[in-house]
């Protein structure tokens, strides 16, 4: 039996840097990280190695995806570790960015997700200086 297509999206937050050390984010956010890359600078390389923190959302699949209320829910979780998350980007000067990733069929009959993000988010990703990252993809 053929699985019916629908809409999905994941939420996640991302720490970008210079050669830090992502156990060390970890520590200090206290916060499980759901992908990590540390950079590794070569001698002769001309630039600083990139690493980066992901913390993410599962998957969600639903044909009536909300991304208002996904990434509001998901702020509420970072909230609380916030003057942390401060700490470590000035610290460690690193680039928040909260990124929406959807999946979205190409069936005319699923509506698409409801794109949105409300006041709470907007002010947290302010006060943190963050940028939004959207990444589709059709399937």
């Amino acid at each position: 039996m053929a699985t019916l297509a629908t809409n999905e999206a994941s939420i996640s937050l991302t720490l970008g840097g210079y050669s830090f050390k992502a156990e060390e984010i970890t520590e200090l956010l206290g916060l499980k990280p759901t992908a990590i890359m540390n950079g590794n600078t070569r001698p002769g390389d001309e630039k600083p190695a990139t690493s980066s923190w992901e913390y993410s959302t599962e998957k969600v699949s639903d044909d009536d995806l909300d991304i208002f209320s996904m990434t509001n829910e998901f702020i509420k979780s970072l909230e609380p570790v916030k003057e942390n998350l401060l700490t470590a980007i000035e610290n460690y000067n690193l680039v928040p960015k909260i990124v929406v990733r959807m999946s979205i069929p190409m069936d005319k009959d699923i509506p698409f997700p409801e794109l949105g993000f409300g006041s709470r988010t907007i002010k947290f990703l302010a006060s943190i200086g963050a940028f939004i990252e959207i990444e589709t993809e059709k399937h």
